[in-house]
């Protein structure tokens, strides 16, 4: 990794972003940039079309299990031309859990949005198809939020009477 041309993208984004840069994480290889949930859009065109992160290898919902802004979106970004990769944060809300598609700026979104939704039950305003991609549509849960039962929906798996040592 060049950290001289590492350095000038994330003085460019700190420019770019202002105020809305809400935290650069430098501790790991890769910078990891938690910005506000309304400037998503702008910054994943303004990193792809003017510091060429053309590639998004995926997008990573987790479950923070928190009573403010919940739930975390993860942008994986790669510029091959700069041979950089770095992480965008956007915090999103439990009672309203949505962000804007990226699926317009890069097309490889598109089903990584689709297994947020499906997973975690954020939605992305603007999908051009957001539905389930492993579960049935009329499934009710999202099964990697943290209040979803470990052996999954209760009176869906039968439960053996006795311990495998038949205590």
């Amino acid at each position: 990794m060049n950290i001289e041309i590492r350095d000038n993208l994330l003085q460019d984004i700190r420019e770019f972003m202002g105020e809305d840069l809400l935290e650069m994480n430098l501790e790991y290889i890769h910078p990891l940039l938690r910005i506000k949930r309304d400037r998503l859009h702008d910054a994943c065109r303004f990193l792809k079309n003017t510091l060429h992160f053309i590639y998004l290898n995926e997008i990573i919902g987790t479950d923070r299990f928190t009573s403010e802004d919940r739930f975390e979106v993860i942008y994986h970004l790669i510029s091959l031309r700069n041979r950089q990769r770095l992480f965008l944060k956007v915090r999103v809300e439990e009672e309203n859990p949505v962000l804007p598609t990226v699926t317009d700026i890069w097309k490889s979104a598109n089903w990584n949005e689709r297994e947020v939704f499906d997973m975690f039950g954020i939605r992305f305003e603007g999908h051009p198809d957001l539905r389930r991609i492993f579960l049935p549509e009329d499934f009710k849960y999202y099964p990697l939020r943290k209040e979803f039962p470990l052996l999954g929906v209760p009176g869906s798996l039968e439960m053996p009477n006795t311990t495998p040592d038949h205590d």
